[in-house]
C-alpha cells in the first residue's frame, strides 16, 4: 500500500489529482453509455394512453394480429417482421412468417425466442395479461385500438412512425381517404337505401350490429343495417331474419364455396324474402370487412357496388 503522507506535498497533490481525474472519467464514461442507450430508445404514447419506450429504429418486430401484419406489409416494412400470429395470410408472403400462436392465445415462449425489439399489439383482442408479461420480460409493446375506420387510419400513421415509414403511411392514408371520398360522393346521390342483413355466422346465425366495422361499412356504402338496433355481434333465429325482410343479404365465410352452397340453398327456400326474390344474396371475403387493415376500403367499395350496382356499374364478387 502506498502511504502518501511519506511523499512530498507536490507528489501527494499529483496522485490526488490523478485519482480525481480517474473518478471523473469513470463517471463520464458511465453517463456516455447511459446517454447512448437512451438515444437508442424513444418514448411514445400508444392507443391505451400508455407511455412506451421503443427502439428509435426497430429491426425485429412481432405482429400480434393479422391486421397489424397487413399494415406493416402495406407500409413496405415487412423486412422488419420476424413473427406473426396465426391467420396472418395476407399478402401471401405473410404466410411464411414464424407463428406465435393466435392473437387471442399468444405463445410467450415463441415470441421471446424470436428476440423481438418491439411487439405491436391490438387492444381489442390480445389478452392484457399476456401483453403485461411481455413487458415484464423487457419487450416493449405498442398497442393500437382500431374500432372504426378513422382509428384504423390513426393506427397506420402511428405504426408508420414506429417503423420509419412516415412517407409510406401518408401515401397510404391519402389513397384510402381519396377512395372513401369517391364512394361518399356517389352515395350522396342515391335515392334509396336498401336494408342489409350481414351474416357472419352460420350456426347459430350471427350478424354485426352497432359499433362494428361492418355496421360502419354498411352505412357508408349506402345501406341500412338490419341488425343495427343491436350492439356487437347479435344472434338471430331464422324466423327473426325472415321478419326483418332484408333487401340484400351478405354472407361471409373463410370456407367460401362449401358454406356458401349450403347457406344459399337454405335461404332460397324462402321465395318471399326480398333478397331472395330479387336475387340479391352475395358471398364476400370476410377479411375485407372485419379486419382493421387498409383492405377495409376494398370492402367498402365492394359493398357499395353490391348495394348500388346501377351507380357503381360493377359485377358482384360471385358473378361469373
Amino acid at each position: 500500500m502506498l502511504h502518501t503522507k511519506s511523499l512530498p506535498t507536490d507528489r501527494r497533490n499529483t496522485i490526488a489529482l490523478y485519482v480525481l481525474w480517474a473518478a471523473v472519467a469513470a463517471v463520464l464514461l458511465f453517463c456516455r453509455a447511459a446517454f447512448a442507450e437512451d438515444e437508442r430508445l424513444v418514448s411514445v404514447t400508444d392507443h391505451e394512453g400508455k407511455t412506451v419506450k421503443v427502439p428509435a429504429e426497430p429491426s425485429r418486430v412481432v405482429s400480434l394480429a393479422p391486421s397489424i401484419t397487413e399494415i406493416v406489409y402495406a407500409l413496405d416494412r415487412s423486412d422488419k417482421l420476424v413473427g406473426a400470429t396465426r391467420f396472418s395470410n395476407y399478402p401471401e408472403a405473410a404466410g411464411r412468417l414464424p407463428r406465435v400462436g393466435s392473437y387471442v392465445h399468444l405463445d410467450i415462449e415463441k415470441i421471446v425466442a424470436l428476440e423481438p425489439d418491439l411487439c405491436i399489439a391490438i387492444k381489442d383482442g390480445n389478452p392484457v395479461r399476456t401483453v403485461r408479461r411481455l413487458e415484464r420480460l423487457g419487450i416493449p409493446v405498442f398497442a393500437i385500438h382500431p374500432m372504426e375506420i378513422d382509428a384504423v387510419i390513426r393506427s397506420i400513421r402511428d405504426i408508420g412512425k414506429l417503423l420509419g415509414a412516415d412517407r409510406e403511411a401518408s401515401g397510404l392514408i391519402v389513397d384510402m381517404q381519396t377512395r372513401m371520398a369517391a364512394v361518399d360522393e356517389k352515395i350522396a346521390a342515391v335515392s334509396g337505401r336498401p336494408s342489409v342483413f350481414f351474416q357472419i355466422g352460420v350456426s347459430p346465425i350471427v350478424s354485426a350490429g352497432d359499433g362494428t366495422f361492418i355496421d360502419e361499412l354498411i352505412e357508408r356504402a349506402g345501406g341500412v343495417n338490419a341488425a343495427g338496433k343491436h350492439s356487437g355481434y347479435p344472434r338471430f333465429t331464422r324466423e327473426e331474419v325472415l321478419m326483418m325482410a332484408p333487401d340484400v343479404m351478405i354472407l361471409t365465410s373463410m370456407e367460401r364455396q362449401k358454406v356458401f352452397d349450403d347457406v344459399l340453398r337454405e335461404w332460397r327456400r324462402w321465395e318471399n324474402l326480398p333478397a331472395v326474390r330479387e336475387e340479391r344474396i352475395h358471398m364476400v371475403d370476410s377479411d375485407l370487412y372485419d379486419r382493421p387493415s387498409p383492405r377495409l376500403i376494398d370492402g367498402l367499395e365492394e359493398l357499395a357496388a353490391l348495394l348500388h350496382p346501377d351507380v357503381f356499374n360493377t359485377q358482384s364478387p360471385d358473378s361469373p
